[in-house]
């Protein structure tokens, strides 16, 4: 009876996703970035990590048995009858870990610097809606795959080593890379249909340039230092430490703008200190120099000039993410910007507000708000 039920069953699903056939890919795109969103929160913690070498590792085996169903290879087996449900497969882990990465990088306060790395992953979240008619493209599948296992690597190497650096980078591009290769050449090897669809040759070529241009990336300083992240970047009018808490005083946006707190425009008097505060996610344990970089705009070269560098120390770990700031007198008026940069100068966000110089604290909205 039972057997017989979970017969009934599978047949009702199969029969539900052909008929659906057009709207599947669909669902399972929104499905996979919902449960994302809604379970995922810190890189370094169990559950996230669990998750994501789950989707790392179950990928790598659908598409070994995707690859490997072309020739047969699982005829008059258990496996025969989900052949048809792994280009879903692929197309949900494609999504649950492109989606995953899309939520982490969001969640910084700034990407105006490192957009073009998240545009990638925006793109690549959309276009796997549309994967599932061109997934029987090896070249394609591949190609997707260590542009994944690169960026996974990319969070996972620092969480486990805590220390993020250049040479930390590149042992994660390095692992990614030969783990890539190991499955193709596997797959290349026991697939005859996958040696008669692509040159191996030609396959690695193309991995090679993915991983050439992704280092491009990051030294162009246009990818952000994964795992860390800018989780708050306020311009306050005063900072006070009390029992392990900041109390930041800051102007206080209007109410309508309901997407952040505190005003860009800050109501400056002479003689007065101007304050950033920065909050920092770091994974547990993981220690990393960071600055602040302080820019103004000046209109008559129409260039931002660099002003001072002031650094501190982060350890990573707090759920509030690491606090810290800088500050500086003797103000000009004008569009200011301060970059959170690692020691390497990658870029972690940007706080940008405008000076106005006035006489009084005449319709200023203080509020002190604690961290």
């Amino acid at each position: 009876m039972k057997r017989t039920f979970v017969k009934f069953r599978n047949s009702a699903f199969r029969s539900f996703i052909r008929r659906h056939s057009k709207y599947a890919p669909i669902l399972f795109f929104i499905g996979g970035f919902i449960f994302d969103t809604l379970t995922l929160g810190r890189i370094d913690r169990t559950y996230d990590l669990t998750v994501l070498c789950l989707h790392m590792t179950s990928l790598s085996i659908t598409l070994y048995l995707y690859n490997l169903a072309d020739d047969g290879k699982w005829k008059h087996t258990f496996l025969e009858r989900y052949t048809e449900y792994l280009p879903l497969a692929i197309q949900f882990f494609f999504g649950g870990l492109s989606s995953a990465y899309v939520i982490y990088f969001s969640r910084s306060v700034s990407l105006s610097k490192t957009a073009s790395f998240f545009i990638i992953l925006v793109l690549l979240l959309i276009a796997n809606e549309f994967l599932k008619k061109r997934i029987s493209n090896k070249y394609l599948q591949f190609g997707v795959y260590y542009f994944i296992s690169f960026t996974f690597f990319a969070f996972m190497v620092p969480v486990f080593l805590k220390e993020l650096n250049n040479m930390v980078f590149l042992i994660s591009g390095g692992i990614s890379l030969l783990c890539t290769l190991v499955l193709l050449t596997f797959i290349y090897s026991k697939s005859p249909s996958t040696r008669k669809e692509i040159q191996l040759g030609k396959m690695i070529g193309i991995i090679l340039v993915i991983y050439a241009v992704i280092n491009l990336f990051y030294f162009m300083k246009l990818i952000p230092p994964v795992p860390l992240a800018l989780d708050k970047g306020i311009v306050a009018h005063n900072i006070e430490l009390k029992n392990n808490e900041y109390h930041v005083t800051y102007e206080a946006e209007d109410s309508y703008v309901f997407w952040r707190k505190h005003n860009l425009e800050f109501s400056y008097t002479p003689d007065q200190n101007v304050y950033i505060f920065s909050s920092i996610f770091a994974p547990t344990n993981l220690k990393k120099a960071v600055f602040h970089r302080w820019r103004w705009y000046n209109p008559k070269t129409e260039e931002w000039e660099n002003l001072d560098d002031i650094g501190y120390d982060i350890t990573g770990g707090r759920d509030g993410g690491f606090r810290g700031y800088t500050f500086k007198n003797n103000i000009r008026p004008g569009e200011w910007e301060v970059q959170v940069l690692t020691e390497e100068e990658q870029v972690l966000g940007v706080i940008g507000f405008t000076i106005i110089e006035r006489n009084t604290n005449y319709g200023k909205k203080l509020k002190t708000e604690r961290f």
